[in-house]
């Protein structure tokens, strides 16, 4: 087998890998740290400075469409 077609292959075992311990890690993090997680992206920006779709923003994605 030539090494061409083993690298594709190891690349996505490794990242299986990643992705398996990521899991891991985040069934066994402390409910503290899955709480705050969870809060930075479900709170607002009382200034509203936040991203918003305003109808310049839906104007710039209707022209990057093909």
């Amino acid at each position: 087998m030539s090494e061409q077609s083993k690298t594709p292959r190891r690349n996505f075992l490794a990242g299986l890998g990643v992705v398996a311990a990521g899991g891991v890690a985040a069934k066994l993090a402390p409910e503290s740290v899955t709480t705050a997680v969870s809060n930075v992206f479900t709170t607002q920006d009382p200034d509203g400075k936040s991203y918003r779709l305003t109808e310049h923003v839906k104007k710039y994605y209707r022209s990057t469409t093909i």
